[in-house]
């Protein structure tokens, strides 16, 4: 790609910078039926495009997908009007800020290697912006909008220099002003401008920083982290929703753990998600408790060891919040030991709240919070006293959460000690063998007694009422503790424990 502009950073390798552009050329030839193709409507109608920010980004290093994202100096009615007739769906939702989204189905271009074609047309989400800045004042939770003249204006106000990239289509003209390509190749996020300017304009990019630190496994420049320390509680002011997203994406990223690092060392996550800092717990003289803080973040990358069809949300939020219930409850016994009775019923009080306050769905709320108050179940099971009563209870408790759990709970053994590490992961493969047994004989998912509510009703002659639950959750108890009883038996269990009621 020609007329690179570079400046006066320490240069990295010769050889990094060829690999990402020789990189972003094959990705910007596979684009490029639908990219110039749309740029070319554009410079018809009076009117230049570019590639830009995360695009840009994500072809020098090899991994643009199908979302392609847009500058324009088109005001957004007109890239409307451009739109309109060329894309196959088209949606106005971010025209407040600038943004016309559409889909147009394509065929992939040629990649850099001879022959390299896609086979069969592909499905582009593509996002068009007009040249613009963001700017929140002390009060709003909204960003004011104003758009710029030039694509260097609209580069210089985004939030980190490697995602100030642009290339000016159709000629593929690379536009780096402020040496977001030396960044890339060194792998680090340092803003545009002034951080403190950025952070200003839109405070959630000091979480974008530790997402995109997470998502790429890039360092912060120091520079940058200061600013997030010094200006953290001006998170305040976005909104719960847009805080959330960017958790997500950094819970879900490669290395969320180094995120997460970063929130907690710049007091972001103190305004955030509290909880996850306050797990830095004062060890005691002797040593006797773990470090709360660090064992939950290696939880987490043990748990995700365990993912078996991508990065799972519920999963990984319920490790990262499985003990936060814990510096609430602690407690330093008269023998010097450090207890905390009853954290995993607390935690899941907690992670409601949290959870909650996040806006997150009411569903997510409940599958998170359950695996938080279960993940201690397990632990007694290894003493062998665990009846197939019991068994059935905790395969019954978990419902659809039963596999997340076995992973949650297996994620949950930090121990240096190789051999209760073992005892432990022997015990729980002891369960797993157990359950599949059980759920060979018993069908457990879809426990339930052998009568249902019109048959309670009927054999003991009542009409709807709070009698007929009442007497249904009997009736599970008795399934659940002993098996299978077939119908005659169960109608007699329900006869003599509602003669018991009746006296």
């Amino acid at each position: 790609m020609p007329n690179a502009k570079t400046d006066s950073h320490a240069q990295p390798p010769t050889h990094e910078l060829s690999t990402a552009q020789r990189r972003a050329v094959h990705e910007l030839l596979r684009v490029s039926p639908v990219a110039d193709d749309l740029a070319h409507r554009f410079r018809e109608a009076g009117f230049s495009l570019a590639l830009v920010g995360g695009s840009v980004r994500d072809a020098l290093l090899g991994r643009l997908g199908n979302d392609l994202d847009f500058t324009t100096d088109a005001r957004p009615q007109d890239a409307l009007k451009i739109v309109r007739p060329w894309a196959d769906a088209v949606w106005e939702v971010g025209i407040a800020f600038g943004t016309v989204g559409c889909r147009k189905t394509a065929a992939a271009g040629k990649g850099a290697e001879a022959g390299d074609e896609a086979a069969e047309a592909l499905d582009y989400q593509i996002e068009i912006t007009t040249y613009r800045s963001e700017v929140y004042d002390r009060t709003s939770r909204k960003p004011e909008v104003s758009y710029g003249d030039s694509i260097e204006e609209d580069l210089v106000r985004r939030d980190f220099s490697v995602n100030a990239m642009a290339v000016a289509l159709p000629e593929k003209e690379f536009i780096d002003p402020h040496n977001g390509l030396e960044d890339l190749a060194l792998r680090v996020l340092r803003t545009p401008g002034a951080p403190q300017d950025s952070f200003t304009d839109d405070p959630l990019r000091m979480m974008r920083a530790a997402r995109f630190a997470a998502q790429l496994d890039f360092a912060v420049d120091g520079p940058v982290l200061e600013a997030m320390r010094e200006m953290a509680e001006r998170i305040d002011i976005v909104s719960a929703e847009r805080v959330r997203d960017e958790l997500n994406k950094l819970l879900l990223s490669p290395h969320p753990r180094k995120g997460l690092e970063i929130l907690v060392d710049t007091g972001l996550a103190e305004q955030v998600v509290p909880e996850i800092p306050a797990l830095r717990l004062e060890r005691d003289e002797h040593h006797r408790h773990k470090d709360v803080y660090e064992h939950s973040l290696t939880v987490l990358e043990q748990a995700m060891d365990l993912e078996e069809d991508g990065p799972d949300l519920t999963l990984r939020l319920a490790a990262l919040l499985h003990d936060i219930g814990k510096p609430r409850t602690r407690r330093f016994e008269k023998d010097g030991r450090v207890s905390f009775h009853h954290h995993e019923v607390v935690g899941a009080k907690m992670t409601r709240k949290r959870m909650a306050a996040l806006k997150y769905s009411n569903e997510l709320v409940k599958d998170v919070s359950r695996l938080v108050e279960l993940h201690l179940r397990f632990h007694g099971y290894g003493l062998g006293e665990w009846t197939d009563s019991a068994v059935r209870r905790y395969v019954r408790d978990a419902g659809p959460l039963l596999d997340r759990l076995h992973k949650l709970t297996r994620s949950d053994c930090t121990t240096r000690n190789k051999r209760k590490a073992n005892a432990l992961s022997r015990a729980y493969d002891g369960l797993e063998d157990r359950i599949a047994r059980l759920q060979e004989q018993e069908e457990l998912e879809a426990i339930r007694p052998e009568l249902n509510g019109n048959d309670i009703m009927q054999i003991l002659g009542l009409a709807p009422g709070p009698e007929i639950g009442r007497a249904y959750r009997y009736l599970l108890d008795q399934r659940l503790e002993h098996g299978p009883m077939g119908r005659e038996a169960t109608e007699a269990t329900l006869r003599e424990w509602w003669a018991g009621q009746q006296g």
